[in-house]
């Protein structure tokens, strides 16, 4: 009897092993059915968020991902090199320093490999009317982060204004919008998409009233907002939604997924190549885009960090460079 339990169990560990190396074989990104959906999604984002904010002229590919000691251990390529790297579970932090660089053939190769250099201004697309376009959602901490920046821009280079486009990440589900945080933030995105196009002279004011305690009524009363005329668009598929959608649109075609995120003339661009997340890096960014800087760009505004969330004071003490995905 005790024979033949052996025979059986040594028959179901083979056939068992059998299976796993037929997955393994099968999948051409080697995950082999080892690592969970989550990981694979965290790897993936991490991979979405280095292709559009620390490469250019090149493009990465996920490999292969493993869960070990406490973060996922992923490989990317790049090119024909491959790269192994490191991100926290909660896709907050990517350890660069643990990439293995393989033998480059010449020095200039591999010092590529080893650093993505930062851009500078002169690596920045030019236009003689540039549009900076920064991607959130209301409810995000590092969104209102952003937002925080832009409004102090405005605020002391009241002509950069017309250079700027905040825009709203989300979707629309049998005609309502949706978004990462649920209802409530996107209802609000709505709102202030609908200030945005039509009232927008007021849509600055409401930003910078919103950001400190997210009192929607009374930041509506000080901005000065019609409130008939923002609740007829707000329930209007022809205004509101057909307004937000082409935010979506855009969202949809630079394949943004943090809040926030940062397109300078249809390019995507990191404000922590020329600062942080700081008013004078933001507009930095800003004013490398155009042709010929204006001469408001030389006014020096400041390289504090910006306080995340919503918060009644501009700084922050502390820098942060997370995002909402």
């Amino acid at each position: 009897m005790m024979k033949i339990l052996k025979q059986y169990w040594s028959l179901v560990l083979t056939i068992l092993l059998i299976v796993i190396l037929i997955g393994i074989g099968n999948n051409k990104t080697n995950f082999g059915g080892l690592i969970s959906s989550a990981g694979k999604k965290v790897a993936q984002n991490t991979i979405d968020y280095i292709n559009n904010n620390l490469l250019s002229g090149q493009t990465a590919t996920l490999e292969n991902v493993e869960e070990m000691s406490g973060v996922y251990k992923f490989k990317l390529k790049i090119d024909e090199n491959e790269y192994e790297s490191y991100v926290t579970k909660d896709g907050k932090i990517l350890f660069t320093s643990g990439i293995e660089i393989k033998p480059a053939t010449s020095t200039k190769e591999a010092t590529t490999a080893t650093t993505v250099a930062k851009k500078t201004c002169n690596d920045l697309t030019k236009e003689n009317q540039p549009l900076l376009e920064a991607f959130v959602v209301s409810e995000c901490p590092f969104g209102l982060q952003m937002q925080r920046i832009l409004s102090e821009i405005v605020k002391n280079i009241p002509s950069l204004a017309q250079y700027i486009k905040v825009e709203y990440m989300g979707d629309i589900t049998n005609n309502k919008v949706t978004s990462m945080h649920g209802d409530k933030e996107a209802q609000e995105n709505l709102r202030q998409v609908c200030i945005r196009e039509e009232q927008n002279s007021k849509y600055w004011d409401y930003l910078s009233c919103h950001i400190k305690k997210g009192d929607v009524d009374s930041c509506l009363t000080q901005a000065g907002i019609d409130t008939s005329k923002l609740t007829a668009c707000l329930n209007d598929a022809n205004k509101g939604l057909a307004y937000i959608k082409k935010d979506f649109d855009r969202q949809n075609k630079f394949n943004v997924t943090g809040s926030p995120t940062l397109i300078l003339n249809d390019n995507s661009v990191s404000e922590f190549d020329f600062g942080g997340r700081t008013a004078e890096a933001v507009k930095t960014v800003l004013c490398c885009g155009f042709n010929n800087q204006p001469s408001f760009c030389s006014q020096q505004l400041t390289t504090e960090q910006a306080a995340t969330s919503l918060s009644e004071t501009y700084a922050s003490g502390s820098s942060s460079a997370g995002s909402c995905n």
